[in-house]
C-alpha cells in the first residue's frame, strides 16, 4: 500500500494526495474493524462502557523572539521552552499524557485484560509533537495504532485538523479541516490506520442548529467517510416534540434537512452527562453502566451504551488520578457483563445481531423544532451555505423581502418592504426617514443591552463550553435583522 510521507519542505503533510486517501477510506468502507478480534460476548452483555481522551494543542508563533518572523510552533513546545511562566511548568505532565496510553494498553493486554479507548488528536497537536522532536510519544501513538496486538483495543475518531468549531466556521473551510485531518494522519500511521477510523468527534462538542449548515455538516461527514458522530445530550433534541433524548444511552441516527428540503444523516452515539474531565478520571461511565440492563431497540434486545468523552490532559484529576482508576476499572470489567467498548466495535455487534440505521430513533439539532414548528424544509433558502467553492451570497434578509412584497413605511409613506409573515412593522430603506432612524437608535441600545447582559443566550448548540455569539432571537427561526 502506498506509503506518504510525515512532512513536506517543512509542513505537516496535510494535503495532495487526496486520491490515495480516498481510495483507502473507500476499500475499508463496509467492512469491519473490531468484530471478529474483540472476544466480547455480546450476547452476554448488560450494558457497557466507552471512552474518548481528546487532546489539543494549537500553534503558535513563538520560534522567535520577533513576532513578524517567528516561526509556527506546538504550544507544547513553548512551554517546555519557557518553564517558568504560568502554568507553563505543567508541560513534562501533557507530555507523558500524550503518550501514556501507548504504555497502559500494552502493560493491560499483557495481563490478558480488555482495556478500550477511543483517542482524538488534533492536527495542531500531532504536527506541533513532531516540530519539539516528541519522536517517543509518536511511536507510542504508533505502536498501539498499527500492532495487530494492540490496536483492537484502541479507536481513533476524526477531527477538524485545527481543532475547526463547526458552528462558526465556513462550511467549505470545514470541509478542508476534516481532510486534512485524514490526510495528515495517514502520513503518521499509514492508510490503513486511517480506513479504520469510522468515528467522528466535532471540536468541543459543538453541533450547528442552523438547518443549512447543520445539512453540510454532516453531508461533509458522510462525504469524508465517517459511520458515526459523537454528539453531546444536551445539543439534540427529538425531532416530534423538541424534547431531549429519552433514551440517550441507545445510538441514535442524527438527521439534518435544509431548507431545500435535502436531508442528511449520520449515527450518532450521545455523550452523557455534561463536561467534566473528573467525569472521565474518575471513570463514572462505567459505575453508571453497571446500574443499566439491555433494552429493546426495534424488536431486538440490546445491551445500552454509557458513552464519554473528556480533555486527556487537563487538570490534576486527569492528569494524576486517571491512570490509577483507569487501570482498577479496566481490571474488573474484563471478562464482566459490563465491559468497556469503542464506539465502533459496539455499533458492529448491533448490527451483526440484525439492528440495522433505519431503526435507530432520530434526533436532530437543538431547537430545530422552534424552526420547523414555523416553516417546512423545501420553503425556500434559509441563510448563504454552499459546499461549492463558488457559491454566491445570498443573505436570508434579501431572500426573505423579496418574496414578502411591498408595503408603506408609517414614518415617511415611501413603499417598503412588508415582514408581516414575522408580525413585525414595515422596514423603511428610505435614508432620511425618522421611522428608520428611530429604528436605528432602538436596535444600538438593544445591542448593547445584548451585549453586555450576563443571561444572553447562544444559539449554537454547544454544551457546556459554548462558543458563539448568536442569540436565539437573531437565529434561522427569524430571518436576521438588517
Amino acid at each position: 500500500m502506498t506509503t506518504l510521507p510525515a512532512s513536506r519542505d517543512g509542513l505537516p503533510n496535510f494535503c495532495g494526495a487526496e486520491d490515495v486517501v480516498a481510495e483507502a477510506i473507500a476499500h475499508g468502507r463496509g467492512r469491519p474493524i473490531f468484530l471478529g478480534e474483540n472476544g466480547i460476548a455480546f450476547d452476554r452483555v448488560r450494558a457497557g462502557c466507552a471512552i474518548a481522551l481528546h487532546m489539543h494543542q494549537p500553534l503558535i508563533p513563538a520560534g522567535g523572539d520577533d513576532l513578524r518572523s517567528a516561526a509556527l510552533i506546538g504550544n507544547l513546545q513553548a512551554m517546555e521552552a519557557h518553564p517558568a511562566i504560568g502554568d507553563n511548568h505543567n508541560a513534562p505532565a501533557f507530555r507523558r499524557c500524550y503518550a501514556r496510553m501507548g504504555d497502559f494498553v500494552p502493560e493491560l493486554l499483557g495481563e490478558g485484560k480488555a482495556p478500550r479507548v477511543m483517542l482524538e488528536y488534533s492536527g495542531t497537536l500531532l504536527w506541533g509533537l513532531e516540530l519539539a522532536g516528541a519522536a517517543d510519544v509518536l511511536d507510542r501513538l504508533r505502536t498501539i495504532t498499527c500492532d495487530a496486538r494492540h490496536r483492537r483495543a484502541v479507536e481513533w475518531l476524526g477531527a477538524p485538523w485545527g481543532h475547526a468549531v463547526a458552528p462558526s466556521t465556513p462550511v467549505q473551510d470545514y470541509r478542508l479541516h476534516v481532510r486534512a485531518w485524514q490526510h495528515h494522519f495517514a502520513a503518521l500511521f499509514g492508510l490503513e490506520a486511517l480506513a479504520r477510523v469510522r468515528g467522528f468527534s466535532p471540536s468541543e462538542m459543538a453541533l450547528p442548529n442552523h438547518p443549512d449548515v447543520a445539512y453540510e455538516f454532516v453531508r461533509t461527514l458522510v462525504d469524508c467517510g465517517y459511520r458515526w458522530i459523537l454528539v453531546q445530550e444536551h445539543t439534540v433534541e427529538e425531532p416530534a416534540t423538541g424534547a431531549a433524548p429519552r433514551r440517550p444511552h441507545l445510538p441514535h441516527r442524527l438527521v439534518c434537512r435544509n431548507a431545500a428540503g435535502e436531508t442528511a444523516s449520520i449515527v450518532a452515539l450521545i455523550k452523557t452527562q455534561g463536561s467534566d474531565t473528573k467525569l472521565v478520571a474518575q471513570m463514572q461511565p462505567y459505575y453508571e453502566a453497571k446500574g443499566l440492563s439491555r433494552q429493546l431497540l426495534g424488536g431486538t434486545e440490546v445491551p445500552p451504551l454509557v458513552t464519554q468523552v473528556a480533555d486527556g490532559e487537563n487538570g490534576g484529576v486527569m492528569m494524576n488520578e486517571f491512570p490509577g482508576k483507569y487501570f482498577e476499572v479496566v481490571r474488573e470489567a474484563s471478562g464482566s457483563a459490563v465491559p468497556l467498548v469503542n464506539g465502533t466495535e459496539y455499533l458492529e455487534h448491533l448490527h451483526a445481531a440484525g439492528v440495522t440505521d433505519d431503526m435507530l430513533p432520530e434526533v436532530q439539532p437543538l431547537f430545530q423544532h422552534r424552526i420547523w414548528a414555523r416553516m417546512s424544509p423545501g420553503e425556500g433558502p434559509i441563510g448563504c451555505v454552499k459546499s461549492s467553492p463558488n457559491w454566491g451570497v445570498k443573505t436570508a434578509a434579501s431572500t426573505w423581502r423579496a418574496a414578502a412584497g411591498p408595503a408603506t413605511c408609517p414614518g415617511c409613506g415611501a413603499t417598503t418592504t412588508c415582514w408581516a409573515r414575522w408580525r413585525r412593522p414595515a422596514r423603511c430603506s428610505t435614508r432620511s426617514c425618522s421611522h428608520r432612524a428611530a429604528r436605528r437608535t432602538r436596535r444600538a441600545t438593544a445591542m448593547r443591552c445584548c451585549i453586555f447582559s450576563p443571561r444572553r443566550r447562544a444559539a449554537t448548540a454547544t454544551g457546556a463550553r459554548g462558543c458563539g455569539p448568536t442569540t436565539v432571537a437573531n437565529s434561522v427561526g427569524a430571518p436576521p435583522r438588517s
